[in-house]
Parts: structure tokens; C-alpha cells; sequence
């Protein structure tokens, strides 16, 4: 077992625990003090081109990279060994998806990166958090790729007994520090970046996503009703009737 330093808890207990808090306490309070801020801040006004390409490139990618990741750390290997999975089975596909989702992002995000540093009229409206945010998801996305095409595929090293282990031990207030600690150090890195974006989420344009409009699945629908255009009145045909100025009828 390594030994464990107060530095190790640093980065593996109290950074993980004060990111919780700052993100949940975060949004509450921008919530509560900064609705009108509580925006993506859209340019699209200000360019389209890059941005009908960059946007649905960056979120759809996004999603699914999360989505990865939710069922890689949240569930357990002893899950998908008991219902049947192989393995390498696993990893392959973990391997192949998790990459085109990652160069997915990577390539909507260098996009959306490209335009809002490249249109003077789209980087007016940016702000040092937002750029801060940009460039740790650029940390995050190239490790991730580096680390599903490098260490798993070459070495088919098993995340969930380590990094999957520690996170979900912190949910469970024991955190674990000893097998994040047998972690390759490219996975520590990807994860203490991880934790550093949770810490800016609150206070830059990223808490739109938070921001989804779920009431429009049940809103009412839409009554729309078509009617064949209708020609005035002709003068003199009991409707309104021209008339000199100043006569009475």
C-alpha cells in the first residue's frame, strides 16, 4: 500500500469535496443573485458560419462523452462481469466510442475556440472565466484521447478498479485514496482537471446546460389555422364607402 502524505489528500480528498461545494453552492447562488447572467451569452448574431458546424459538433459529442464516463466510473466492473460482458469486449468498445466521442469534442470545441478568438465581435463577449473553462476542457479532452487510444489500449489497464473505485468511494464519504493513488499519473491528471473545471462551472457560460427546457416536452400544443386571404370591400357594396371630404351622407 503507498504511503499516504497530506499532500495525497489534498488532491484526492479535500479538492474533490470542496469542487462539490463550490459547484452546488455555485449554482445557487448565481441562480439566486444572477438570473438575467444565467445565459450561453449566444452570438450567434455575430457569426453563424463556424457556429451552425462547431455547436451541435461540440454538445452532441459532449453528451456522449459523459454518458461514457458515467457508465465507466459509476458502474462497477463486478456489474459487468456478472451480467456477461468480456472484457476486452469492454475496453474495445469503450475504446472506439470513447475516442470518436472525444475527437468529437475536440474538434467542436476547437471550432467554437477558433471562432470566439478569431471574431473580434464574438471575443468582446468573452470573459476570463469563459477562456479559464476553454482551456480546461482542452486539458481534459486530450488526455482522454490520449489515454483511451495510449494506456488502454496498449496495456488494456483497468480504470474501474482504480479511478472508478475512488470516485464512488467519495460518495460514499470513505474516499479511497489508496487506489486513485495506483492510478497512472495521466489518469490523476485527467481527473484533478476534472475537479478544476467543476470549481469554474458556476461562474461561466457553462451553466446553461443546466438550463434545458424540459416544460416544452408537456407544454400544449400549438393551434395553428390557415384562412384564404379576403379582398376589401369594393366602394358602394354595403361595406365602407369613399366619400369627398366633408360631404355627408
Amino acid at each position: 500500500m503507498p504511503h499516504i502524505t497530506t499532500w495525497h489528500l489534498w488532491w484526492w480528498v479535500i479538492l474533490p469535496y470542496i469542487s462539490i461545494a463550490v459547484f452546488v453552492v455555485g449554482h445557487i447562488w448565481r441562480w439566486r443573485y444572477d438570473q438575467f447572467g444565467w445565459t450561453s451569452r449566444s452570438t450567434q448574431l455575430q457569426e453563424q458560419r463556424i457556429l451552425k458546424w462547431g455547436a451541435p459538433l461540440f454538445h452532441y459529442s459532449a453528451l456522449a462523452a459523459i454518458a461514457g464516463h458515467a457508465m465507466g466510473i459509476l458502474v462497477p466492473k463486478s456489474f459487468t462481469d456478472w451480467i456477461g460482458i468480456p472484457e476486452t469486449f469492454y475496453q474495445d468498445v469503450s475504446a472506439v466510442a470513447g475516442s470518436a466521442a472525444a475527437i468529437g469534442v475536440l474538434a467542436g470545441s476547437a471550432l467554437l475556440t477558433f471562432r470566439r478568438v478569431a471574431v473580434p465581435r464574438v471575443r468582446a463577449t468573452t470573459s476570463p472565466v469563459d477562456y479559464l473553462a476553454l482551456i480546461l476542457l482542452g486539458v481534459i479532452v486530450l488526455l482522454g484521447i490520449w489515454l483511451t487510444l495510449g494506456i488502454q489500449d496498449t496495456s488494456h489497464y483497468e480504470y474501474r478498479d482504480t479511478v472508478g473505485v475512488w470516485f464512488r468511494s467519495l460518495f460514499a464519504l470513505h474516499p479511497n485514496v489508496a487506489v486513485i493513488m495506483d492510478a497512472p499519473l495521466m489518469y490523476r491528471v485527467h481527473a484533478i482537471a476534472a475537479w478544476a473545471i467543476f470549481l469554474v462551472w458556476p461562474f461561466s457560460r457553462l451553466v446553461h446546460a443546466w438550463s434545458y427546457p424540459l416544460w416544452y416536452l408537456w407544454r400544449p400544443y400549438i393551434v395553428m389555422r390557415h384562412s384564404a386571404p379576403r379582398l376589401p370591400q369594393e366602394p358602394g357594396t354595403g361595406g365602407r364607402r369613399w366619400r369627398k371630404i366633408g360631404v355627408r351622407y
